[in-house]
């Protein structure tokens, strides 16, 4: 009986060190039961906490569309002046269709670098300048969520899509004043066409239609090939001419010496 109580209180004792030494660092500190300090405020970065800047260079490229082309050159200025506030530089590469961020000496905040990649990113998706650069402050976050691989019926896709926008986008603004944040569902302008929503069974119809298409045009162009093979040349009418010309006059010219032979014949029997 003994014993067992000495295991007993030999085990407590364990538990009681293990918990100690657990939490040992688990003290009450002055702040967290101070009323005046709001805990869900994002301070704003000082300059101040790093004075030193940063050691590496860190940089991010995405690609943009070629629609976005013309946009992406008249707004760059707007983007390169926020961009340059933070002391991150930006380069607009239109032969490649790449944008890309990066941090130089006078870059102070080591987190910048990475809201200046979710701004590229927003820029390359359709977002206007004046809402993407707003993620550059503190207080503002962004998220890209694809949803076109959601749903393998692209017809169903496009429809629960389009309840999402609404008449006249009234549903999207709906959503915006809700959750106070700036939304946009971005159609890509290449699908155009509408062949990217066709079901299978329409693609692979559509697919074999394009090939007899272009079966038949080899086939008539063979066709061509093989009975140019059979057509007669274009008779020569002008040389042709010519020649009854020249035989015509070979034969004026031949009566005309037999004329003339005689002519001196009949003189020299006179003569005689």
């Amino acid at each position: 009986m003994a014993s067992d109580v000495e295991a007993n209180a030999a085990a407590e004792a364990s538990e009681e060190k293990n918990w100690r030494r657990k939490g040992k660092h688990d003290k009450e500190k002055p702040w967290d039961e101070d009323p005046t300090i709001d805990r869900w405020t994002v301070e704003k970065f000082d300059p101040s906490w790093n004075e030193g800047g940063l050691l590496e260079v860190s940089s991010f490229s995405t690609l943009f569309p070629g629609y976005r082309e013309k946009y992406l050159q008249n707004a760059w200025p707007i983007v390169k002046g926020a961009l340059k506030e933070f002391g991150v530089s930006c380069e607009l590469n239109l032969v490649e269709g790449s944008m890309t961020v990066s941090t130089t000496r006078k870059t102070r905040d080591p987190y910048i670098i990475l809201k200046a990649r979710d701004l590229i990113k927003l820029l390359s998706r359709s977002v206007p300048a004046p809402q993407a650069i707003k993620v550059l402050n503190d207080e503002m976050n962004c998220d890209i969520i694809k949803i076109g691989s959601i749903i393998r019926n692209k017809e169903r896709f496009v429809k629960r899509r389009e309840r999402l926008l609404g008449p006249n986008l009234s549903t999207l603004k709906a959503i915006e004043i809700l959750t106070g944040c700036y939304i946009l569902v971005q159609i890509d302008l290449e699908l155009e066409s509408g062949e990217y929503f066709m079901s299978d069974k329409k693609k692979s119809a559509k697919k074999w239609q394009d090939k007899l298409d272009k079966q038949s045009e080899k086939s008539e162009e063979k066709k061509r090939k093989r009975e140019a093979a059979f057509v007669p040349p274009k008779e020569n009418t002008q040389s042709t001419k010519n020649t009854n010309d020249n035989n015509g006059i070979a034969d004026i010219a031949k009566s005309l010496k037999k004329k003339a032979k005689k002519l001196r014949n009949s003189e020299a029997q006179e003569n005689v």
